[in-house]
């Protein structure tokens, strides 16, 4: 079944053999069939084979594939027909719509797609909708097929991606095809909705309503009846979710309060007509009804927000609506719909413009407080030992998990419009109840109820970001409560630990209240729960890093601390609680932080030395590069301040562990986590104590030379970045000869990247190339006059025009950022700074501008192609501006380029006609006293824009317009 692509290889029967092959278990096979049909759907044979399989065929998965082909052959390939043949293509759809006007909807749906798409490329076609609708009939099988296209025009020309008209010929398409056929539109659906009590409830009907308000101003529709229409759909079972859904973009049309009143205070009294609804599918439990009803209040809240801040008494019934959506949402179906437009009312009724609006609405926020602090609280259990209330459907209890955290966020909302004390209080009263209610049930066993105490934690925890630290009034009242909290339920006791964990700020503030928090979560690290440990290392290191300066009497006990638990903690909760250890070291006296060092350190060296005799598997050599980091957090934390003139005693200590790390990264240079890790420990260090590294700078360099030598990783550049820049020439206590070191250590690790570049292809080292260029990027701010008049100076230029033909985004930029900063210097505003960038300004600027009028060609060529076809769209801005900067330094030449590339463009993908427009816009820009040089970029990133939906990624590869492979002689 292979295929070349000529016309012969295919034919009806052989493609239908191909479609019954992928459903067998055979994989080669399969993956041959696939080979073989996607050939197919590329080759002209296609345009009469779908066709005929179409017209012949019971297999309803063959017509939906014959149709979807045909849907890409019109999309793509309308070019293979000629336009004297459009007409009977057009002709030929008809009659297949005909055909499947009953059915198969999906392949009926398809064609209807195929009709519009060419529809809108057959500029000559001006009656379509006439045309259509006469051609398919007036039966009650047509209608079907007349409201599918009718919902599927509109969506195809606002939002089809791959049409590949200019885009005047596009709006004067859209004008045609949608803006003259408006009205007609309007009426043939009123007249649909009015021709039978089928057709006034068909959900085809509001969809096509909901499509054609692209189009149609709403207030056309809500002045028409089709609004009543509509609100009859929401009456029956059958197309209530399609008028809900038709009814809320219709509310979204409205969004311009000051624009829409007139059509806001026709819509208003409708969507308050469906209340009465809410308890009702409640009472039926018509789960999807509520849903549908919801989404609308939401919709019309989201949208006439600004309206009811405005005028709330006027709006206070849809609001009162939402409200009472949340309140009777017992399983949690629906409350999510309602976030945003809490969200956007807070954000009014905070600022001061609407403070009246604020007090008249406050009540409604204080109710939303009570019904949150309701569906916070877990599943209710008769056993109160009871922890896994989802029947071990973990999945289920995530999400309610993810969906409480949602919530914490709208009960932020509430407390930013009530105000921080009223809803501590709240809180307070929750918990006072609680204590009150079942408190005296509590045993060292069961906890009754926990769930209703447990839900205001969870809630004070939410609102831990809006208590200030001078909050004296209602906290001090609830602290003192939540140390008592049963140790012995998991859920309260996770719930009380992260409380403590976020308001250590606070406590800070509070020094009587630390001692038994901070003891509660000490002794929650004897739990054998992985999730209380967890939670109790988190709390733990805020605690450390926000209390520090409290916890100077406990040094030498968080050591011992430290030490007995740190094994017994998960890897994340190891890390957090050396953070926390490290934080406190650090704010100890500058004479103290050797001793505390090694008493800290010397512990976790041992340990290292230990699982690095022993690793053996790849699971023990990830555990050893773990245990590296744990070392590095004290490099990051315990940074004391000492004279230059005098030794630094974390240095000190850091020598003596050198050695340690030299020969673990020497013994296991071919497992990269622990390259990286001791790559991250000494890059740490040189940013930690800068210059104060001046004695381990030759043995660092060499180890780092050596590593990225043996193993290729970009680790090894992301460590030489911070050197160069702490040691280089424009730094104070600096010593030239070691600037003059470093350069050549610089140079030394660029030839051996420039080498491995030229050895394997971009895709198969993309990390390491976007740590080399971040490595360039600072050795051209910090060295320019040594690295531009280099030898490798353009090597790493072709290397970048290489690498731009990657599609992944942190290496394109990384290589574009390189690229912005080099082109500056052969302006007159250089990126890098000092005496001898502007002593040798000149000469740079000569040596960048002879480079460019050589390579200029192929970095326009890759860098347009890039903005055109490969670049991720964060990428854009950057090679936009690299663009820009060509024009500005080299007009001309850059003019001459762009139009090169642009004819490089595949066939059929942009007329000559467009490509002369653009270069025509293009020079007039630059013609003139002034060049208008930020016109001429919005050009091109409109062209490319434009370029970019419509673009189809070529059979055969990008052929001329490839990267060129970089070679490197040196």
């Amino acid at each position: 079944m292979a295929s070349n692509g000529v016309h012969g290889d295919f034919t009806v029967p052989t493609v239908l053999q191909a479609m019954l092959t992928m459903r067998s278990g055979d994989t080669d096979k399969k993956k041959a069939a696939m080979d073989y049909l996607s050939k197919f759907q590329k080759s002209n044979a296609a345009w009469t084979h779908t066709i005929t399989i179409l017209q012949s065929s019971t297999e309803a998965e063959a017509q939906l594939f014959a149709a979807t082909t045909l849907k890409g052959k019109i999309t793509y390939d309308l070019a293979q027909i000629s336009l004297h043949d459009l007409p009977a293509l057009r002709n030929q759809l008809l009659l297949l719509l005909k055909k499947f006007a009953p059915g198969p909807k999906p392949v009926r749906v398809q064609l209807c797609v195929c009709l519009a798409i060419l529809a809108i490329q057959m500029q000559t076609w001006k009656d379509v909708l006439p045309s259509v609708v006469e051609g398919l009939g007036n039966d009650v099988a047509s209608h079907a097929c007349i409201l599918d296209f009718l919902r599927v025009l509109p969506e195809e020309v606002t939002e089809g991606r791959k049409i590949t008209l200019s885009e005047e010929d596009l709006a004067q398409r859209t004008s045609e095809l949608l803006g003259d056929n408006a009205e007609q539109v309007v009426q043939l659906l009123i007249n649909y909705s009015q021709s039978s009590a089928a057709a006034a409830t068909n959900p085809q009907l509001f969809e096509c309503i909901t499509s054609w308000l692209r189009e149609v101003p709403v207030s056309v529709i809500a002045n028409s009846p089709l609004l009543n229409a509509v609100m009859h759909g929401l009456t029956d079972d059958n197309s209530l979710t399609a008028a809900a859904e038709c009814l809320g973009v219709m509310c979204r049309e409205t969004k311009d309060v000051d624009e829409s009143i007139d059509t806001i205070r026709v819509l208003l009294p409708r969507v308050l007509e469906l209340r009465p609804r809410i308890q009702a599918m409640v009472d039926e439990d018509d789960i999807e009804g509520f849903k549908a009803i919801t989404r609308v209040f939401a919709d019309a809240g989201d949208s006439w927000t600004l309206g009811v801040a405005r005028s709330p008494q006027t709006f206070l019934p849809l609001v009162d609506a939402l409200l009472e959506c949340c309140a009777r949402d017992k399983d949690r179906d629906v409350i999510q719909y309602t976030f945003g437009f809490w969200y956007e009312l807070k954000q009014y009724l905070t600022l001061g413009t609407y403070i009246e609006a604020r007090l008249q609405l406050v009540e409604v926020f204080t109710k939303l407080v009570d019904i949150l602090l309701k569906h916070l609280e877990y599943p209710p259990s008769d056993d109160p030992n009871e922890i896994d209330l989802f029947d071990g459907d973990r999945e289920l209890e995530e999400k309610f998990r993810e969906f409480r955290h949602l919530m914490g966020d709208t009960l932020k909302d509430a407390c930013e419009v009530m105000g921080v004390s009223d809803c501590l209080t709240k809180v307070l009263n929750a918990i006072k109840l609680w204590r009150q209610t079942y408190g005296g049930q509590a045993t060292p066993t069961a906890v009754p109820h926990w769930q209703s105490l447990e839900a205001p934690l969870f809630a004070m925890r939410a609102m831990g970001r809006m208590v200030d630290k001078t909050e004296n009034n209602i906290l001090p009242q609830i602290m003192p409560l939540l140390v008592q909290i049963p140790v012995n339920n998991e859920k309260l006791r996770f719930a009380a630990i992260m409380v403590f964990g976020r308001y250590t700020e606070w406590t800070s503030a509070h020094s009587d209240l630390l001692e038994p928090q901070f003891s509660y979560i000490i002794a929650s690290f004897q739990s054998e729960s992985q999730e209380i440990l967890r939670a109790a290392a988190q709390a733990f290191k805020y605690f450390c890093v926000d209390c520090k300066s409290l916890m100077d009497s406990q040094v030498f006990e968080l050591q011992v601390f430290y030490d007995q638990i740190l094994d017994k903690l998960p890897e994340p909760s190891k890390e957090e609680v050396t953070e926390g250890v490290a934080v406190v070291v650090g704010a100890q006296k500058a004479e103290d932080v050797y001793s505390l060092l090694k008493l800290y350190c010397d512990p976790l060296v041992n340990r290292l030395m230990t699982k690095a005799n022993t690793a053996t598997t790849d699971k023990d050599k990830l555990d050893l590069a773990d245990h590296i980091n744990l070392l590095t957090h004290f490099a990051q934390h315990v940074v004391p301040y000492v004279p230059s003139t005098s030794e630094n005693p974390a240095v000190k200590y850091w020598q003596e562990v050198f050695p340690v790390l030299s020969k673990i990264l020497e013994t296991f240079i071919s497992f990269i986590p622990i390259c990286e890790r001791v790559c991250r420990s000494w890059r740490f260090m040189v940013i930690s104590y800068r210059t104060a590294m001046t004695p381990l700078l030759g043995i660092l360099a060499n180890n780092l030379a050596q590593g990225f030598a043996n193993s290729k990783q970009g680790c090894f550049l992301w460590a030489t970045s911070a050197i160069l820049r702490e040691f280089s020439e424009d730094r104070e206590q600096v010593d030239d000869t070691i600037a003059e070191n470093i350069y050549v250590f610089f140079e030394a690790q660029a030839t051996a990247m420039l080498r491995i570049m030229s050895d394997l292809k971009p895709i198969d080292l993309p990390d390491v190339i976007e740590d080399f260029y971040r490595l360039l990027i600072d050795a051209l701010l910090y060295y320019p006059h040594r690295l531009i008049p280099s030898v490798l100076f353009t090597p790493i230029f072709q290397a970048a025009i290489s690498a731009l033909g990657l599609e992944k985004q942190e290496p394109i930029s990384a290589v574009l950022h390189y690229l912005r900063d080099l082109l500056t210097y052969a302006g007159t505003n250089p990126a890098g700074s000092g005496d001898q960038v502007a002593e040798a300004n000149v000469q740079l600027r000569h040596i960048v501008k002879q480079l460019l009028l050589v390579q200029g060609e192929a970095l326009i060529k890759q860098t347009l192609t890039g903005m055109m076809m490969t670049f991720p769209r964060d990428c854009f801005a950057d090679g936009s501006a690299v663009l820009l900067s060509m024009f500005e330094l080299l007009p001309a030449e850059t003019t001459q380029w762009v139009e090169r590339t642009i004819h490089m463009m595949p066939q059929g993908t942009i007329s000559v006609a467009e490509a002369n427009r653009l270069i025509t816009k293009i020079r007039e820009k630059l013609g003139g006293d002034s060049s208008d040089f930020r016109t001429i970029r919005s050009l091109l990133q409109d062209f490319t824009n434009t370029y970019r939906r419509r673009y189809v990624a070529p059979r055969d590869g990008l052929g001329q317009l490839e990267a060129a492979r970089f070679h490197f002689e040196g």
